[in-house]
């Protein structure tokens, strides 16, 4: 299986996603947008696409022209069947390349909050997934739903958390896939958003949630990740 990566920021990596990636013998390539890497010549070349933060909007064309190209290439991916995997700015990647709107959510989400089931009955891929789980956020953006969407969890900060369409597409607002040195490198890279707020964690806050929080929250995404096998 070959899976491909879309990495905005080099401090927004795969973290846990990468290592079980390897430990399933995945082949890994990567677009790195911030070092000018081409995307692969067509979506045949790949089985898997990973789409990962970023600090950009999915909006600012202007600035990053290859996002454009890229939209192009997620909406080709999609309208292949590929398994396709957005994550925070990656899930606004899958609702743009779709045609829908993204743009500032009411309040920004950083730290470790609450996420609840909304519908999980029509995707075996969630069914494991705890009524109420905590998880990592980063995010100060949100978008509408695609309509052939399933909105699969929420937040009291940002209502699509988590959707999935056709269970082969999967968007994911929150950060799942958040280590201790994944957070740090965010942290020291983003700092200057960590303004006092409701749904703003203090960093040492977030560090020491960090330990209490990741290990379920690393099970259940290693868990949905395994029903896409």
């Amino acid at each position: 299986m070959r899976a491909h990566c879309f990495q905005h920021e080099p401090f927004e990596g795969m973290a846990v996603i990468e290592e079980w990636l390897q430990h399933n013998n995945f082949d890994i390539s990567y677009t790195r947008f911030f070092e000018s890497d081409p995307l692969p010549p067509s979506c045949d070349d790949i089985d898997w696409l990973i789409m990962m933060g970023g600090g950009m909007s999915v909006n600012d064309e202007k600035e990053f022209p290859w996002l454009v190209m890229e939209k192009e290439f997620v909406r080709e991916c999609i309208q292949n069947g590929k398994i396709v995997i957005g994550i925070c700015l990656g899930s606004q990647m899958i609702a743009s390349s779709l045609g829908y709107s993204v743009y500032k959510n009411k309040k920004k989400e950083i730290g470790w909050f609450p996420i609840k089931k909304i519908d999980t009955a029509r995707s075996k891929l969630f069914r494991d997934l705890p009524d109420e789980i905590t998880v990592f956020h980063w995010h100060g953006e949100t978008f509408d739903l695609p309509e052939e969407a399933v909105l699969i969890a929420s937040s009291d900060a940002c209502i699509n958390q988590i959707f999935v369409i056709n269970d082969n597409v999967i968007g994911f607002q929150c950060h799942l896939e958040t280590t201790e040195e994944s957070l740090s490198s965010l942290s020291d890279n983003c700092r200057s958003e960590l303004q006092p707020e409701v749904y703003i964690q203090t960093e040492k806050q977030m560090i020491a949630d960090e330990k209490k929080y990741s290990g379920p929250m690393h099970q259940a995404l290693f868990g949905i990740l395994d029903k896409l096998l």
